[in-house]
């Protein structure tokens, strides 16, 4: 219920909802707490004037008008939408930007579309089924409904042994020669302060598991052009278990060479990691999206990509 509240009364504090709840809400005519599970069908009642609701009410996309589209579509219907997002936008919110993200250009292109996103008849808003980090580009998923966004979670979740139903494959540059495919397993921690993953042996026991395969793509002078398929969705996985293979990514200040990102940032102006969400397969679509079984959604990397591949000798435009 408070959830739903927020939504609704978007300009109030969490201390106001509360106190709206107590005392200004009823639930098909009995009163709740701020945990109540809501079903469809349900009846709310807000006892306040109409004036405040409407002040506290304002839609969310008023409240960020130029949250411009930076993103590109790869696949849109009445479900899902699928983008390619660039480098240097951040997919949520964070202390340091809460206006330009990607979710919120991805709730203003709905709704200037005529999408009835944040209404009163639709309190539902659009979130990213993944993430990237801000300097990931790559392919993003959106639900544009509530059930859309279920089934996609769920999807992502996978089955009883934890293997997704969405393949999601990366395309990444590292330091090194890697002559033949690779399984990486390992299990992983997290350091909130540093917000850095730190990579621990199998047979640790510790922490959680994660699960990866990295696949040649085109070797060059010292360096790998890489697809790294994801098994398991950790942060930093690919950068953290690549770097513990002795394969850094470039550019990468927090697992990476740091000789290497040096001479990276002389030689292209490269301040961050080199990574791309490449490639996104349906293997198995779940309720509302079992359509987009067999699906693949693809988006190329940035040309700046492109280009630093291209001089360090691992190309991937004849691939």
């Amino acid at each position: 219920m408070d959830r739903v509240l927020k939504k609704i009364l978007k300009e109030a504090s969490l201390s106001f909802i509360y106190r709206v709840i107590r005392k200004d809400v009823k639930v098909n005519g009995k009163r709740v707490s701020g945990e109540t599970l809501l079903e469809l069908g349900d009846s709310i009642e807000i006892f306040l004037p109409d004036e405040q609701i409407k002040e506290l009410g304002r839609s969310r996309t008023a409240r960020h008008p130029s949250a411009k589209k930076q993103f590109g579509v790869v696949f849109e219907d009445e479900n899902v939408l699928v983008v390619n997002k660039p480098f240097g936008l951040l997919t949520h919110g964070d202390e340091s930007e809460k206006k330009n993200t990607l979710t919120n250009q991805v709730v203003s292109y709905l709704a200037s579309a005529g999408n009835s996103i944040g209404s009163d008849t639709n309190i539902f808003v659009p979130a990213p089924a993944n993430r990237l980090d801000r300097n990931t580009t790559g392919l993003v998923l959106f639900g544009k409904t509530l059930p859309a966004a279920r089934d996609l979670a769920a999807m992502l979740r996978g089955g009883e042994e934890g293997s997704p139903y969405v393949e999601k494959a990366y395309l990444t540059i590292v330091k090194g020669t890697l002559k033949k495919p690779l399984t990486l397993k390992a299990r992983m921690t997290r350091d909130g302060e540093t917000n850095t993953t730190k990579v621990l042996p199998e047979a640790s026991g510790e922490g959680r598991s994660m699960v990866m395969e990295a696949y040649p793509v085109s070797a060059g002078r010292g360096y790998t052009l890489v697809e790294a398929r994801l098994l398991t969705g950790r942060t930093h996985q690919i950068r953290a278990q690549l770097a513990a293979a002795g394969f850094p990514v470039i550019g990468d200040r927090k697992y990476g060479d740091v000789a290497e990102n040096r001479k990276m940032l002389q030689k292209y102006r490269l301040q961050a990691q080199l990574l791309h969400a490449r490639r996104l397969t349906i293997s198995e679509g779940l309720g509302s999206l079992e359509y987009l079984k067999g699906n693949t959604f693809l988006a190329e990397p940035p040309d700046r990509f492109l280009e630093i591949a291209e001089e360090l000798g691992c190309d991937m435009r004849t691939k």
